[in-house]
């Protein structure tokens, strides 16, 4: 994934109630990496969305908007915050976006609450074993009994990436960068952000 030439391109979703420092962190370490970033609202809304915690975030474009070519994007993000994820989960174009990520091996990512829309999209029916993920604990009874459950702070299963919350928010991103740009960019963007990354 990590060696073609172009420039990478990643979604980040948002909705009211995101978590602002799952998707903030990693829309910036992507940025960082030289990854075309989108933050994409899937509701419109009239001004900034508000997140979990009350930071405000102004999203690139919205879900549906023709400018977006969703297609031409290489990676798919949704942040947690319980709020903002069950908006998400529940956005029927956001499930189908998830599931052709996955079946055409794109990177699936999420993190905290975030991994309850992979549930939703239906991803565990493609794959020919369970697939393992992780999330914030206080969702992992709805997640454990479709997947193999894990508690390790970022868990790669082929083309799918979860992550627990907050504070794993810039290993996540990290290993976004490695799967997308390669262990190096990794290495060299961790170093100014004062960052122990090991592989």
């Amino acid at each position: 994934m990590a060696n073609s030439q172009h420039q990478k391109k990643a979604i980040v979703f948002i909705a009211e109630g995101s978590e602002e420092m799952e998707a903030v962190i990693t829309i910036d370490v992507l940025r960082r990496a030289g990854v075309q970033v989108v933050v994409l609202a899937v509701e419109h809304a009239a001004g900034p969305l508000t997140c979990s915690r009350g930071v405000k975030i102004s999203p690139d474009a919205y879900l549906g908007d023709d400018v977006v070519k969703i297609a031409s994007f290489d990676a798919v993000v949704v942040p947690g915050g319980a709020g903002g994820a069950s908006i998400i989960s529940q956005s029927s174009q956001v499930r189908s976006i998830l599931s052709d990520f996955y079946a055409q091996h794109k990177i699936v990512a999420a993190i905290c609450a975030g991994t309850l829309a992979i549930k939703a999209a239906g991803i565990q029916s493609k794959a020919s074993q369970p697939l393992r993920v992780t999330s914030h604990p206080s969702v992992r009874d709805q997640l454990e009994h479709d997947f193999l459950y894990k508690e390790d702070r970022v868990v790669v299963d082929s083309n799918l990436v979860t992550s627990r919350g907050p504070g794993t928010s810039f290993e996540f991103a990290l290993k976004l960068v490695s799967l997308l740009v390669g262990d190096e960019k990794a290495k060299e963007i961790a170093a100014p952000m004062v960052l122990n990354f090991s592989l």
